[in-house]
């Protein structure tokens, strides 16, 4: 099969406007709900356990993945799904004022997140067909970028705009009606301005099976028979060990009373710190990430990545240890260890790219992006409780120990010395 073009046409017209369409139904399903629910009046139990099952689509959605290959085009997935999630967000919004609002929004929920997940299998898997591989190592910034700001957006002001609205009506449920109401017309206008702009590669159509029962095991089965694919798998699933229980705690750590081994911040510093400092941090470390990587090539930047990744966790330590008071300090403790996150990010989102190449690149990819999610969701679930029985400074000091086994396989990892190379081509 032929690779994409030379240079895929304007990429800055979809990529960033498709990757941010792809971050807000995330962010809705998983943020906006518990906080809409929480403002509603749910009790915490009933918040935490319904919507913690909305994040299983994201989870099995390897699954479900080689359906999209085998059936229609991407691009036309895509449209056709920014249509249904605008259609779920419309329903939102209609279903709070009923009386059994609480059921009838969480069926919603579980179409959208269905909806969303399936989108995202689509949309990366576009990325792969309309972008040849130096496109893809320059704009996985880019894409990282404007999924970060969907969820600020999600995050920050479509929340402020619920409480806005809430002040100006008096009526919770209205405004965050209007809230919803609001996110079901840019998806409608989305899933239109998609299907205009949006390439036509050559590449993007039905994988042919002469069976589809057969097709789709035969995907499942070709991603297993790739080489060297234990060390792969192990890879994908240790490279955030460490991130992934740092992540549960950094925020809690910042909020906890200086008295229990915190830094005593407020709520709003700590939104600052990570909404506006963090965000520009890890915005500018996967930028800067895939625009090197363009010129270098992965393998050869690979560990230079893995250590930016790593090594500022240890910048935690030092505040847990310190526990300083002046926000300046704090501030650029954040930005260096976002910074050196999103850098080193930037060669994990490669490599599953690099593992998806192929026939079926996007059923490939998917299957990547779920054990991407398996091994965030496992350690994290433990990380709580190590921190309770170690403390913040000794907990900070296990996630450093935690990175060993993530250069163990990165040591044992087989990569093309061209990839992601823009002179490979």
């Amino acid at each position: 099969m032929e690779g994409p073009a030379a240079n895929s046409p304007q990429p800055w017209r979809w990529i960033p406007s498709l990757y941010f369409s792809q971050g807000l139904p995330y962010v809705a399903a998983m943020t906006l709900s518990v906080i809409l629910y929480k403002n509603l009046g749910i009790s915490n139990t009933d918040i935490a356990l319904y919507t913690s099952w909305l994040y299983l689509p994201w989870v099995i959605k390897p699954l479900w993945s080689p359906i999209v290959d085998l059936l229609g085009t991407k691009r036309r997935w895509i449209v056709v799904l920014q249509f249904i999630i605008g259609a779920a967000l419309a329903a939102v919004a209609l279903t709070l004022p009923g009386p059994g609002f609480f059921r009838a929004t969480l069926v919603v929920f579980w179409l959208l997140a269905f909806s969303s997940a399936t989108h995202d299998i689509a949309a990366d898997g576009f990325y792969l067909l309309a972008l040849p591989p130096h496109q893809q190592a320059a704009f996985v910034g880019v894409r990282s970028t404007f999924y970060r700001l969907a969820m600020i957006t999600g995050q920050g002001g479509l929340v402020w705009l619920a409480g806005y609205l809430q002040q100006t009506t008096g009526n919770m449920v209205h405004a965050w009606a209007l809230v919803f109401g609001t996110l079901a017309v840019i998806f409608t206008f989305a899933a239109i301005y998609h299907h205009i702009v949006l390439p036509r590669p050559a590449e993007d159509h039905a994988v042919r099976e002469a069976r589809f029962a057969t097709g789709y095991f035969s995907t499942f089965g070709s991603f297993i028979r790739q080489p060297h694919i234990g060390i792969s798998l192990a890879f994908l699933l240790l490279y955030r060990l460490a991130e992934s229980q740092l992540l549960k705690l950094a925020t809690p750590f910042m909020l906890d009373g200086r008295e229990i081994g915190g830094l005593g911040l407020t709520t709003q510093q700590v939104g600052i710190f990570y909404g506006t400092i963090g965000v520009i941090a890890l915005t500018l470390g996967g930028l800067i990430g895939g625009y090197i990587v363009s010129r270098h090539g992965l393998k050869r930047l690979l560990w230079p990545m893995i250590a930016c990744m790593h090594v500022p966790n240890a910048v935690f330590i030092l505040l847990a240890v310190v526990q300083p008071t002046n926000l300046l300090l704090i501030g650029g403790a954040v930005a260096v260890e976002q910074l050196g996150y999103g850098f080193g990010f930037t060669a994990y989102m490669l490599y599953m790219m690099y593992m998806a190449r192929g026939e079926h690149q996007t059923a490939h990819y998917a299957i990547c992006t779920g054990f991407m999610a398996l091994g965030m969701m496992l350690p994290g679930m433990a990380a709580g409780w190590i921190q309770e029985q170690l403390g913040y400074i000794n907990f900070f000091g296990w996630v450093m120990i935690a990175t060993v086994p993530s250069l163990v396989v990165t040591a044992l990892l087989k990569l093309d010395p061209a990839f992601g190379r823009k002179t490979q081509f």
